[in-house]
């Protein structure tokens, strides 16, 4: 019987993955966080514990692999040191717990963000070029996982570089969106052309399985849809599967831009209100990833677009929550 740990499993991925883990009959499977789980998984052990501290490996079962989803991601919404320590410092603790465990196969999971912003398509071949502290501190962290790997021989890794991942319990960009669209009160941000890549929660989960399941020593991929949903293509397919009205019209950056800046004074002042021209950026340029080592190996995708948001319908009752 095949043992784990994840590092970071309260999270939305996390309790995706303990549920697949726990269904292929994973026992023990241990979730290490910083804090609780908000939909616990049956038969799962959670621990709390800040992993910028040293974790005791003789305190764990035995273990046969070890999935490290624990980041500081949110950007903007952290100081630039935060990032460094919890997403190189995490994972030097991680790997060090690994090593004196006696784990041999690690996955994972870093960001799109070490290639840095750019409309050009991006696949693995891609030299990275972060620009922000959330994608150095990534970068630098898939280097602490590589030293890992190469220090014994027969460890393997698997470093998946996820675009936009999105399901139930995301709360996030896709949340966002749909109560946007339900509510009648989504516009366009400067463009309907914009490219975002990403992919269902559920497929991300099975490509990890795929990748393990591959005798590689280092296998490092993009996850995400072939296909280049635009998000005019996403709001359509929400249109489609939930009855959403269309977004009521296009506003120009520059209108944006300005109506952004007294939000961006409040938050100087501490009314944090998640409103700034950073992040409108990120909604008006393109993120083109392309899962080249995934369609290279023959992996076959499960769901497109629309096949996910109607599992996702359906799972939340319609509330895509």
């Amino acid at each position: 019987m095949t043992s784990a740990v994840v590092f970071g499993g309260a999270g939305f991925i996390g309790t995706h993955l303990l549920r697949d883990l726990k269904a292929r009959g994973y026992d023990p499977l241990v979730s290490v966080d910083i804090a609780a789980p908000k939909q616990p998984v049956d038969g799962v052990e959670y621990r709390l514990h800040d992993l910028t501290q040293p974790l005791h490996a003789a305190a764990y079962p035995r273990f046969d692999e070890a999935y490290n989803l624990a980041a500081v991601h949110r950007t903007p919404g952290h100081e630039p040191h935060e990032y460094y320590l919890a997403n190189v410092g995490g994972a030097t603790n991680v790997v060090r717990f690994c090593r004196e465990a006696g784990i041999e196969r690690i996955v994972f999971t870093s960001s799109i963000a070490v290639y840095g912003p750019g409309e050009d398509l991006k696949d693995e071949t891609t030299t990275p070029t972060p620009t922000s502290d959330y994608g150095r501190s990534k970068l630098l962290a898939e280097g602490v996982h590589r030293e890992w790997q190469a220090a014994e021989t027969g460890r393997r890794l698997v470093i998946v570089r996820p675009a936009v991942v999105f399901g139930a319990g995301e709360g996030g960009n896709y949340t966002r969106l749909a109560q946007a669209l339900r509510r009648g009160i989504f516009v366009y941000p400067g463009r309907r052309d914009t490219i975002k890549s990403g992919g269902y929660v559920g497929e991300l989960v099975r490509t990890m399985r795929f990748a393990l399941d591959r005798d590689e020593p280092v296998i490092l991929y993009n996850f995400c849809y072939p296909d280049a949903y635009t998000i005019e293509d996403i709001c359509r397919t929400f249109e489609s599967v939930a009855g959403f009205k269309p977004p009521r019209a296009l506003v120009p950056l520059a209108a944006m831009n300005a109506a952004a800046l007294p939000f961006e004074v409040l938050n100087k002042v501490g009314l944090r209100n998640g409103i700034d021209r950073e992040r409108i950026a990120k909604l008006v340029f393109s993120t083109r990833i392309h899962p080249g080592w995934l369609t290279e190996s023959g992996y076959r995708f499960q769901s497109d677009l629309r096949s996910a948001l109607t599992d996702w319908r359906e799972q939340s009752a319609g509330s895509f929550l």
